[in-house]
């Protein structure tokens, strides 16, 4: 019998393909079956979103004429994040007609039964659309509450998922959400300016001397290297109260939330390695690292649970 996820179209599965790019599993083998589609179905939503937001549809205007957008329209990302907003709603509206988009079908068996809300849902979209107007972030509270949108709401869904949310999880699960993201941020310095994007706080950027043309450059010089030193430092604070959460549950569960704060783990030690030079492009952690990463955060995890 075919996954929920084998029945989507091309561009769908394009998609879903992204999964592997992650600094983190996302759905691993060792997982209940039931648990991999509905991760693999949030990571559906959670990724086209982003992808919505960053113009990054696959070609041809598929997801457009899913939601019901003249595919002449698809690079209007405000229409489109409004129409996938519009679709979403229809995930939970068990007398209408269903969602028109692949992924947002697959997500509807996952949202029934794990009683999902619409909020996190909500959330992501309105992350990007804060992407298509805010671009540059004042403090580090600002991007913080970028990531409460951006973030948060994906560990939230697999606490849900999974049915072990309480919040003392939640919040830990916030924070190593947050750190993720500012760990991708970090790894995307580059990519991001050329969207015209900089998520370092400019309190930050002006303290070690950084200008957006130090950016800009090939390679970091001493400042730009000093500033992702320090973000990296705090995201690396904020992923250490991840261990508790992973030591507070047990079996699969405990082997996969370890994969999320290794995965950041690992995603810092590269970006060490490269001497906290991000700007030739994003470091990448070795499955070899990934996999100690693991070990070592079992091992915390172990002690403290």
């Amino acid at each position: 019998m075919a996954t929920r996820q084998g029945r989507t179209d091309a561009s769908s599965r394009d998609t879903l393909d992204k999964a592997a790019d992650e600094n983190f599993p996302v759905a691993p083998f060792f997982l209940p079956r039931a648990w991999r589609d509905d991760l693999m179905a949030v990571y559906g939503f959670s990724r086209l979103v982003d992808d919505i937001g960053d113009g990054d549809l696959a070609p041809g205007g598929a997801d457009a004429r899913h939601l019901g957008v003249d595919p002449a329209r698809a690079g209007d990302r405000v229409a489109m994040l409004d129409a996938f907003e519009a679709d979403l709603h229809k995930v939970f509206d068990p007398a209408g007609p269903g969602p028109g988009h692949p992924l947002l079908r697959a997500l509807v068996p996952t949202v029934r039964r794990c009683s999902l809300t619409p909020e996190p849902f909500l959330g992501l979209i309105g992350a990007n659309r804060q992407d298509q107007l805010v671009r540059r972030y004042e403090t580090y509270d600002d991007l913080l509450a970028y990531c409460e949108l951006s973030a948060n709401p994906v560990g939230r869904l697999v606490l849900a998922i999974t049915g072990t949310a309480t919040p003392e999880r939640v919040r830990r699960s916030d924070a190593v959400c947050t750190a993720l993201q500012i760990v991708e941020h970090l790894q995307d310095v580059a990519e991001d300016l050329g969207r015209d994007r900089v998520y370092l706080p400019a309190e930050d950027m002006k303290r070690f001397l950084v200008g957006e043309q130090d950016l800009a450059a090939a390679t970091a010089n001493a400042s730009v290297r000093t500033l992702i030193a320090f973000e990296a430092e705090r995201a690396r604070d904020l992923l250490e109260q991840g261990v508790p959460l992973v030591g507070s549950v047990h079996g699969r569960l405990r082997l996969l939330l370890a994969g999320f704060v290794a995965g950041g783990r690992a995603a810092l030690a590269s970006i060490a390695a490269a001497g906290h030079d991000v700007l030739p492009g994003p470091p990448k952690p070795t499955k070899a690292r990934l996999l100690r990463e693991v070990g070592a955060v079992l091992r915390s995890a172990h002690r403290e649970g």
